[in-house]
C-alpha cells in the first residue's frame, strides 16, 4: 500500500491506455510519455503495460506501507527517499515506512514512477488509466491509499537496460502528412517547417496549443477521425496538437500527424518551450 501524503501538481495512474473503444467515443488515454512508462516497468521486470504513476512538473509525497522495489524515469524532478536524493532509471529498494518525495524540476515535464508488479488500481474497459467519467477519479488525491504488491527487500541485481534521455531536451517534432496536408499552400508549408513554435499555457493531457498563428483559408470539413498526435488547424489559425486524452473525432483540418516518438517528446514540454516540425516520408 502507498498512502498519498500530497498529490503534487497533477499525478495520475496510467498504463498504455484503452485501445479498443474508440468507436464508442472513448479516448485512448494512457501515459503521455509511453517510452518513459515502458522503461520504468522494464527496469523492474514488469510487463510494459503495468500501471505507473504519471507525475507532472511538481511531484507528490508518498508513504510506503510495505517493502517494494521502484523505478523513476522520464523527467528529472529530483526524487528522494527520506530526504536523500535517489537516481533515476534504476531499480531502487524501498522499505516499509519510507517516504518518497520530489523536489526541483531539473529537466523535462513528466516523470514516471513504477512499482514492482504495477499499481493495482481500478480496471475499466481493460485499462487502469485514469480518465474523467470512466474511472472514479481523474488524478490521485491527498489521503488516497494505492494498492501495490508487497515485495521482499532484496539485493538482487537487475539486467542492464539501454535507454535514451536525449529526447527530454529535443526540440524536433517529427511528423507525417495529415489527411488535409495537401490543402495547405506553399507559404503555409514553408512556415510550418521553417519556424519555431512555442508551447502555450493551453496545454494538458487532451491537447497542446501553440502560440503562433498559421493563417487559415482552408475549407470547412466534415467531422472525421482523429488520433493522439493529430495536428489540427482551426479557422482562426491556431495549431492544436491532440494528446493521449483527446476526443476521437474532430472537425478541423488534420494537417499533420506526429510520430509516436514525437508524442513522447512533446509530453515533456512545458509552457514557453520551443519546438520545430520536421516532415517524415511515409515510404
Amino acid at each position: 500500500m502507498i498512502k498519498v501524503l500530497h498529490p503534487g501538481f497533477f499525478s495520475s495512474i496510467q498504463d498504455l491506455g484503452r485501445k479498443h473503444y474508440q468507436h464508442l467515443g472513448v479516448p485512448f488515454s494512457g501515459a503521455m510519455d509511453a517510452y518513459a512508462s515502458k522503461i520504468a516497468n522494464v527496469i523492474l521486470g514488469n510487463d510494459e503495460n503495468c500501471a505507473v504513476m504519471e507525475i507532472t512538473m511538481l511531484g507528490p509525497k508518498l508513504a510506503f506501507d510495505c517493502d517494494t522495489v521502484i523505478s523513476v524515469t522520464g523527467a528529472n524532478l529530483s526524487p528522494s527517499i527520506n530526504g536523500v536524493i535517489v537516481g533515476s532509471y534504476s531499480a531502487i529498494n524501498v522499505n516499509k515506512g519510507d517516504i518518497l518525495s520530489f523536489g526541483k524540476p531539473i529537466k523535462g515535464f513528466r516523470s514516471y514512477l513504477a512499482v514492482s508488479g504495477g499499481f493495482e488500481t481500478q480496471i475499466k474497459m481493460g485499462s487502469r488509466s485514469m480518465y474523467k467519467d470512466i474511472t472514479l477519479t481523474l488524478s490521485i488525491k491527498k489521503g488516497d491509499e494505492l494498492e501495490i504488491c508487497s515485495k521482499n527487500h532484496t539485493s538482487k541485481k537487475y539486467s542492464s537496460i539501454k535507454f535514451n534521455i536525449d529526447y527530454l531536451s529535443s526540440e524536433v517534432i517529427s511528423t507525417y502528412k495529415g489527411p488535409e496536408f495537401e490543402s495547405l499552400n506553399v507559404k503555409q508549408i514553408d512556415i510550418l517547417f521553417n519556424k519555431e513554435f512555442t508551447i502555450s499555457k493551453e496545454n494538458n493531457r487532451m491537447a497542446y496549443q501553440l502560440e503562433e498563428i498559421l493563417k487559415n483559408d482552408l475549407d470547412e470539413m466534415i467531422t472525421s477521425l482523429v488520433l493522439p498526435g493529430t495536428i489540427q488547424l482551426t479557422p482562426f489559425g491556431k495549431l492544436i496538437i491532440l494528446m493521449r486524452d483527446c476526443q476521437t473525432t474532430g472537425g478541423y483540418p488534420r494537417i499533420l500527424q506526429l510520430s509516436e516518438s514525437s508524442i513522447n517528446v512533446l509530453a515533456q514540454k512545458k509552457v514557453g518551450d520551443k519546438i520545430v516540425f520536421k516532415i517524415k516520408d511515409y515510404n
